[in-house]
């Protein structure tokens, strides 16, 4: 090499060294934020680093799922329990049978102008 070319890359050696200080700090500034924000960090061939499962983990987010599951049946049946109620509550029916009740519950305490009358 003679002493052109070499002072031509002495020209570029300051934009290479800002360019890999750049490229390392976005690196460090993306590996921060996964850790903040609770993301998996990746190894250098796209393992999960952290974080790490065990079995007794695993065993709880099993059985945190079957749970989950279970209840979001129950949350379904109750769900249609209470449709059912909504519809015979609504239902115009019901509201004569509450006014026919109502009326036998007058007619009791009301005094037997009928019977009580001798022929």
């Amino acid at each position: 090499m003679g002493v052109d070319e070499i002072s031509r890359l002495a020209e570029f050696a300051p934009m290479v060294g800002v360019v890999s200080i750049a490229a390392v700090g976005g690196w460090v500034l993306t590996t921060w934020m996964r850790i903040r924000h609770g993301y998996p960090l990746d190894g250098a061939w796209g393992q999960a680093v952290y974080p790490k499962t065990s079995t007794a983990e695993q065993e709880r987010i099993k059985l945190l799922s079957q749970e989950n599951a279970q209840l979001r049946a129950e949350l379904g049946s109750v769900k249609d329990r209470l449709g059912n109620v909504e519809r015979i509550v609504t239902d115009s029916g019901y509201h004569l049978t509450q006014e026919i009740e109502a009326l036998r519950a007058s007619d009791t305490k009301a005094p037997n102008i009928i019977g009580s009358t001798k022929q």
